[in-house]
């Protein structure tokens, strides 16, 4: 009887100054490779995302001694989102999962998510957070709000503390290749391509070393990228401020005429005027400044630039691999 094949899973690492995590990291999944050996082989692929401390010196370290190991170093600072898609770009497995280097993103569920994905039928299988414990919180409270309005004004339906740490097939990782927009809401992506998904919920882990990268402010960046990429209401909500108003001030200008007909001299009043104007001048100012974030987002998608520019892969240590070089940027794709 013919052996069966072993699969490939791809481990795709984003990196963003990780220097003190990857070591624990990359002993970590490495425990879980063995645990799942008879089964299956792993590539571990980083992507360093313009990293400023010693981060690159870690994976060379690392791809030097581990055939398994592969990177992807970028020519400057790209965005997490940039990072998860030269991953998925450059991936070689049968099977693709997305982890955070920080060890947040548990590898011991790695055998499970497996297991369900070649014994239950599912297409990937994604992670959230159960609880955001140890996390601040006027964070955790925006962060539930924002899931909640997401889910009221798109069609695209995002799970409540859903991460980017997941395990997905082949043809899904494809299918999220072929949106190849330049402004990338991933969480969004993997829900709008489809596939059966199962769910798996986990409680809040601290970082194992270093700090987080996400400041408030590049949260809540984040999460109007999300919006813009996948809800229209915005737009619809200028239409209906400006229908709002215009309705309002025929009723104010059928009220001071009704008035001054019946008491006369009652048109004064140019504080309560100027008040007025101020506040429709700003509301203005709030639907010209929504209309201009969409047409800034439609902007960047015209000029089709690539997504990332590759500066370094492990060819540079390893000659050997030079068959298998990854794609500089998507272009392609674009």
């Amino acid at each position: 009887m013919a052996e069966r094949k072993r699969e490939l899973i791809s481990i795709i690492v984003p990196c963003y100054n990780e220097q003190a995590a990857i070591p624990f990291f990359y002993k970590e999944i490495d425990r879980i490779s063995q645990v799942m050996k008879e089964e299956t082989d792993f590539e571990l692929l980083f992507v360093d995302d313009g990293s400023k401390d010693g981060t690159m010196a870690v994976l060379r370290e690392l791809a030097a001694n581990d055939k398994r190991v592969r990177y992807v170093s970028f020519s400057r600072n790209f965005g997490k989102e940039a990072a998860m898609y030269a991953g998925l770009e450059n991936a070689r497995g049968d099977l693709v999962a997305i982890l955070d280097a920080d060890l947040q993103d548990p590898p011991s569920l790695l055998p499970e998510m497996y297991a369900s994905i070649k014994n239950d039928g599912y297409d990937s299988v994604a992670t959230r957070r159960s609880t955001r414990k140890g996390e601040p919180k006027l964070r955790s409270f925006f962060a539930r709000v924002f899931y909640k309005l997401m889910n009221r004004i798109s069609k695209t339906e995002l799970v409540e503390g859903a991460r980017d740490f997941r395990l997905m097939t082949r043809q899904m990782v494809d299918s999220v290749l072929s949106v190849c927009e330049y402004n990338r809401f991933t969480k969004g992506i993997f829900t709008w391509v489809g596939y059966k998904t199962r769910w798996i919920e986990y409680e809040n882990v601290e970082r194992i070393a270093g700090e987080t990268k996400w400041s408030f402010w590049k949260l809540f960046k984040y999460s109007l990228e999300c919006i813009m990429a996948f809800s229209t209401v915005p737009l619809a909500l200028s239409s209906f401020f400006g229908i709002l108003f215009s309705l309002i001030a025929v009723i104010g200008i059928v009220f001071v005429i009704v008035r001054q007909a019946v008491w006369g001299g009652s048109a004064y009043g140019w504080a309560s005027t100027v008040c007025i104007i101020l506040f429709v001048a700003g509301i203005q100012l709030f639907c010209i400044g929504i209309l201009g974030q969409y047409l800034a987002k439609t902007y960047l998608e015209t000029k089709k630039r690539p997504i990332y520019i590759a500066k370094e892969t492990e060819k540079a240590i390893r000659p050997d691999n030079a068959d298998a070089a990854p794609n500089s940027g998507g272009k392609e794709n674009l």
